[in-house]
């Protein structure tokens, strides 16, 4: 445990050694931060029985951000090391391939996590000033928070395999963008391709990710996505490992 807290420690503070970061971090706040002040100024003006919570985490504004940020925190974990040749002395150190592997995509996890935190001083800034709660019910606090872990935990293995498959960090963020973007609009494709099969609709709807935020945003917590997250994030987390097993042999 000690190596792998070691591992760990050194992939967060990697993060704060470049300035990709704090870019991302920038963007990412004044992106949300103008999201929320575009959902609360409309809903000032319009009577709606949608909560701000609903409105924050539904709109483009959303998932333009969202979507952006797993490329560019994940583009680097594995092609830096190619880059930099310290694959090499990575592999030949006295760790073991998992530890290297789970250090590396929960150092990107808690970046992600310092991401979204702040958004929930926007909300608790919205309740102390006007007095209203910001959702229906705790409910949705909870449920629109547990799945942006989950997607997040998914999005960033993705972005991690990507990175692990080549040297390049542009490829790598190519491919999980593409990727990332593609796992997001499954939802749309029965609408899209004019499918009306009745289980063809609900296996999309099983995966769709604009769906489960729109139940959980209302507090709607259903077992099925947790389970279908958390069961893709250990497979994508797995083909990373057997591909950083398979750079090391062949170094």
């Amino acid at each position: 445990m000690k190596t792998f807290l070691t591992l760990l420690s050194r992939e967060v503070k990697s993060f704060f050694y470049s300035p990709i970061a704090y870019v991302v971090l920038f963007y990412f706040l004044f992106l949300s931060g103008f999201n929320f002040y575009s959902q609360v100024s409309i809903m000032n003006g319009f009577p709606t029985e949608v909560t701000i919570v609903e409105a924050f985490f539904m709109p483009a504004l959303f998932w333009f951000p969202f979507v952006l940020s797993f490329p560019l925190i994940t583009m680097r974990v594995y092609s830096e090391e190619f880059r930099m040749g310290t694959f090499e002395t990575l592999t030949t150190a006295p760790v073991k391939d998992w530890q290297v592997v789970l250090s590396k995509f929960f150092g990107v996890f808690i970046f992600y996590i310092i991401l979204w935190a702040p958004t929930l001083i926007s909300f608790a800034s919205f309740q102390y000033i006007t007095g209203k709660m910001a959702v229906n019910a705790a409910g949705a606090y909870w449920g629109t928070y547990l799945l942006l872990l989950l997607m997040g935990g998914f999005f960033v293995s993705v972005g991690c395999l990507a990175s692990a498959l080549t040297k390049d960090q542009i490829n790598a963020a190519t491919i999980s963008f593409t990727t990332v973007t593609l796992l997001l609009f499954l939802g749309f494709i029965p609408d899209i391709a004019n499918l009306t099969t009745p289980g063809i609709k609900d296996l999309f709807a099983y995966v769709s990710c604009i769906q489960h935020m729109g139940d959980f945003s209302k507090g709607i917590i259903d077992s099925r996505p947790i389970v279908y997250y958390v069961s893709m994030t250990v497979l994508m987390t797995y083909l990373t490992l057997q591909v950083f097993q398979y750079r090391k042999w062949k170094a």
